[in-house]
C-alpha cells in the first residue's frame, strides 16, 4: 500500500521522505490555509520533495472554471494530480483531465455509487473519506471493503486512496481490505512506529550496553 502525507507542512513532508515512507502528498484548501502559504507556491514546493503524486485541489465548483484553475496548477510540476470534488461537474472536469493524460484525484466520496461513478469517468485515484463517515455513524471500512469489491469486479484501474485517516487501525485495516493508498497527517504516519514492547526492547539493549562500558564511534 501507497502512503501518501496529508499535510502542506514542508518540514514534516521533509522528514518523511528521508525515511523512504512517503509516495505522495495530498493538500487541501484547509490544509493550504494552515500552512499561512501562498497555494501555487506551496505546492511548487512540496513537488520537488516527492516523485510521487502532489494533489492539488480545485477550488471553483463549474467545470469551465474547474478546467481552468486545473490548467495552472498542472503547469506547476509533472507530478501535479488535480484534485476534484465528487460532482456533476467534478467528474466532467475529471473525465477531460483524464483524456488528457493529468492525474485525477476525486474527492469527497461517501459512497461506493459514488466511487463508481468517479471510476467511469476515469479518475486515477477514488479518496472515500473514512474518519468523516465513522463520525456520523456509518462504517468507513465497510464503504472500502464495497469499494474494493466493486473495481475488482470489473478491472477498473482507479486506485483506491483512503483518505480522513484518524488513526493507525485505519491503516490496517485498509491494508487488509486491499486499498491501494492510504493518506493520513503526519501524526498518524509516526504513530505506525509506536510499540510499547520496542520501546521496552530498546530499553533494555542500551542498558546492557551501557554496563560492557564500550563504544562504537
Amino acid at each position: 500500500m501507497k502512503f501518501f502525507a496529508d499535510t502542506a507542512d514542508i518540514a514534516d513532508i521533509t522528514e518523511l521522505a528521508a525515511t523512504g515512507l512517503l509516495d505522495g502528498v495530498t493538500t487541501n484548501p484547509s490544509l493550504i490555509h494552515k500552512s499561512g502559504r501562498k497555494f501555487v507556491e506551496v505546492v511548487a514546493e512540496i513537488c520537488k520533495l516527492t516523485d510521487g503524486p502532489v494533489s492539488a485541489e480545485v477550488v471553483a465548483l463549474d467545470h469551465p472554471t474547474m478546467m481552468k484553475e486545473a490548467e495552472i496548477l498542472r503547469k506547476i510540476a509533472d507530478n501535479v494530480c488535480i484534485k476534484v470534488p465528487l460532482t456533476i461537474d467534478g467528474l466532467k472536469t475529471c473525465k477531460a483531465l483524464s483524456d488528457e493524460g493529468t492525474m485525477v484525484n476525486v474527492t469527497l466520496c461517501f459512497s461506493a455509487n459514488q466511487a463508481l461513478l468517479a471510476a467511469k469517468a476515469g479518475a486515477t485515484f477514488i479518496s472515500p473519506f473514512v474518519g468523516r463517515h465513522d463520525d456520523n455513524g456509518f462504517d468507513g471500512m465497510k464503504l472500502i471493503e464495497d469499494i474494493r469489491l466493486i473495481y475488482d469486479n470489473y478491472a477498473f484501474e482507479t486506485e483506491i486512496l483512503v483518505a480522513s485517516v484518524r488513526h493507525p487501525i485505519h491503516v490496517l485495516e485498509a491494508a487488509k481490505i486491499g486499498a491501494d493508498v492510504m493518506t493520513a497527517p503526519p501524526a498518524v504516519i509516526k504513530a505506525l512506529f509506536n510499540h510499547v514492547l520496542t520501546d521496552k526492547g530498546i530499553a533494555g539493549f542500551l542498558a546492557d550496553w551501557e554496563k560492557t562500558g564500550q563504544t562504537i564511534v
